[in-house]
């Protein structure tokens, strides 16, 4: 038996496990509580944090944590991870303050959905306030705990239909939670009682196949609160107390990620897509693959494609081990139209999004897993290869583009801002500090040395960043 099984004890129902390991936690000093922090906009206002950091230097504090890609939630003092071990499905409790494991809960999994290995059960990020956090693990649902590590509810979801695995993360807004859970098939948009759990309404999301977005919350001066929902093949806005949908507009996504983030009444996004398919023709892949001429791929055949074959599973929607012409076309049409970095204006829109609403369109160096960054009046892309795009969100006029010396590998965090710098942080395990500008400068390239895939936290000038396995909190100057 691990160390980890013999410290969680059964408490014997509902599959929930339990292990609070010690209570209390130090104060509140900044909150970042859900990912990307504040509304999903990557910022915070605080100020102090470093430009120069690593295992050796500005260290406030270490503590070794489980394996998961989610990104660390800092409120009220507590910060939180989720990760799995084995059939074991983890929320973690530090003190943001010291770094102590404050309590540890866990879960059993209902199933065991297989997905591609760049996932792993605990990709989505947590939702954390005063009164405590609320996880989703796709295996599970959604659970809610008290800061303090008691069970407050769970709503069971799934099995969800994504080959991918799913990735998009809770929100909190008003006294909702709100999930998205856009997948191959039966996609849809819930809102439960923060509270209870109970389910307050529930959106279908039939044009949707697809997607690893989490949404926003848009507060128009005029008519009621929104929530923005970016899709595979739309941007959705819907009331966000009774999930009525208010304005759609078409977009090109090869698959939506990150999030949407706003500016006063603007909203600004960015998709990968294009004009042509990314896929061949089914009949050009039948004649070098179908091998009895039935019309239809099997697995076997689809792996004499390497690079294919792979993602045989994603092609074949209803998973019955044979890719027909309508599940080809279906996904070769997924991400073709217009896509880019984009800035929108939906004074008023109800129904199909006017042409006029489009404000600009930028379609260079576009990343694919990163959102983008709205900070102090410019926009901010950092894609693979550690290409930076600088624009202004007024004109999307370019400002500046370049490359983070040292750190060229592949990026999966999205950028994050506060106290006049940018952070950019590489699956390689590198951190780039920009000194925030239109013509931004680098100021330092820090090397944690271990792989990344998490999006940092900023609160309370600590920068809290989660390695494949340990949480950093870096502070000082």
């Amino acid at each position: 038996m691990s160390l980890v099984e013999r410290l969680i004890r059964v408490v014997g129902y509902g599959g929930v496990l339990t292990c609070v390991l010690a209570t209390g936690a130090g104060h509140a000093f900044g909150q970042w509580p859900q990912f990307r922090g504040p509304n999903g906009s990557g910022v915070d206002s605080s100020e102090g944090y470093p430009a120069v950091f690593s295992p050796a230097r500005n260290v406030v504090w270490k503590t070794p944590v489980p394996h998961g890609q989610s990104s660390p939630v800092v409120a009220d003092g507590h910060l939180y991870v989720t990760a799995s071990h084995g059939d074991l499905l983890l929320t973690v409790c530090l003190d943001a303050e010291t770094g102590r494991e404050l309590w540890r809960r866990g879960l059993r999994r209902s199933r065991v959905q297989k997905v591609y290995r760049a996932n792993d059960p605990a990709s989505p990020t947590a939702v954390a306030d005063t009164d405590g956090v609320v996880v989703f693990f796709p295996d599970f649902g959604l659970a809610a705990y008290t800061s303090d590590g008691k069970d407050r509810w769970t709503v069971p979801l799934g099995p969800f239909h994504s080959f991918y695995g799913m990735a998009g993360s809770p929100i909190v807004a008003a006294d909702l939670v709100i999930l998205l859970c856009d997948q191959r098939m039966g996609s849809f948009v819930l809102a439960v009682d923060r509270r209870t759990g109970r389910q307050r309404w529930k959106q279908g999301r039939t044009s949707s196949p697809e997607g690893w977005a989490t949404p926003i919350v848009f507060r128009p001066a005029a008519g009621p609160t929104q929530l923005i929902v970016l899709g595979s093949t739309r941007l959705d806005s819907y009331a966000l107390e009774t999930g009525e949908s208010r304005w759609w507009m078409p977009i090109g996504s090869s698959g939506a990620m990150g999030t949407v983030v706003t500016g006063g009444e603007t909203l600004y996004l960015s998709t990968v897509g294009g004009s042509e398919p990314s896929l061949p023709t089914f009949d050009a892949v039948l004649d070098k693959y179908d091998g009895n001429k039935d019309r239809r791929l099997s697995h076997a055949e689809l792996l004499l494609d390497k690079e294919l074959g792979e993602h045989f599973g994603w092609i074949d929607a209803d998973s019955d081990d044979v890719i027909t012409e309508t599940e080809w076309k279906t996904t070769r049409n997924l991400g073709s139209g217009a896509s880019g970095a984009v800035a929108i204006r939906p004074e008023g829109a109800r129904g199909a999004l006017d042409a006029s609403s489009v404000l600009w369109r930028f379609e260079r160096n576009l990343p694919y897993i990163p959102a983008p960054l709205l900070y102090q009046n410019v926009l901010y892309l950092v894609k693979t290869g550690g290409i930076v795009t600088s624009l202004d969100p007024a004109t999307g006029r370019l400002l500046k583009e370049g490359r983070a010396p040292g750190a060229l590998g592949p990026y999966y965090a999205s950028p994050v801002a506060a106290d006049g710098k940018v952070f950019l942080t590489s699956t390689e395990g590198k951190i780039t500090v920009l000194k925030a500008a239109g013509d931004w400068q680098v100021l330092e390239v820090n090397d944690i040395g271990e792989e990344i895939h998490a999006t940092p936290a900023l609160a309370g000038g600590r920068v809290f960043v989660r390695t494949r396995s340990s949480m950093y909190c870096f502070g000082g100057n």
